[in-house]
Parts: structure tokens; sequence; C-alpha cells
């Protein structure tokens, strides 16, 4: 799902085990990036990162993803969370209808 946070782009997807998964969730979730623990998901938040996440790829390497390093920084994100991987960050339900707008695919006027 594309929407705004903070008058920027950012790739999201709501937590749930039953709704469709882009490219890049299936992909994390292969890697063992995402995974699932009962009804929390676990998130490599390390593991994230540019060419799997598209919006990322003109993004600079930082010191977690230079050279593929892992550190093991994880998250934890609950059914109807939302996991925001362009900002590296997890917000609830709330949070979401609060600092973020969707936008329909192709909008990102």
């Amino acid at each position: 799902m594309q929407a705004f946070y903070k008058h920027h782009p950012a790739t999201v997807w709501q937590i749930s085990k039953t709704n469709q998964r882009p490219d890049w969730v299936q992909e994390a979730f292969n890697q063992n990036h995402l995974m699932w623990l009962d009804d929390r998901l676990r998130i490599v938040m390390a593991g994230l990162y540019s060419p799997m996440i598209p919006s990322l790829q003109n993004e600079k390497a930082d010191i977690f993803h230079d050279h593929g390093v892992m550190f093991g920084i994880t998250s934890i994100g609950y059914l109807g969370d939302y996991l925001d991987v362009t900002n590296h960050r997890v917000v609830t339900k709330e949070q979401f209808s609060k600092h973020y707008q969707i936008h329909a695919p192709g909008t990102w006027t």
C-alpha cells in the first residue's frame, strides 16, 4: 500500500495473516525477515532494504544496510498494525489513521 508520512511517500503493509501480500512482504517472509509468532509478527528491520523494497532503491545505504550486514534489530507487530518499511517502523491502526494519508497506486503527487 502506498501512503504519505510527513509529506513523504511511504510503502506500508497492514499486518494480517489473510490479506494480500505485496512482493516485498512475501520476499521478507521467504528470507525469514518476517516470521509469525502466534498472532504477533517478528520483524527483522535490518533485513528490509533495497532492492527488496522498490521505494528504497534510490536511498543511500546506511550502517544497517551496508555490505548486507545484519544486526538482528527486531520489532514486534500485531494483527492490524502497519509496517512502514520506508521509515522502518511499526505503527498501530490509530497512529496510522492519525499520521498517514493513503494514496491509490500511481498517485504519488
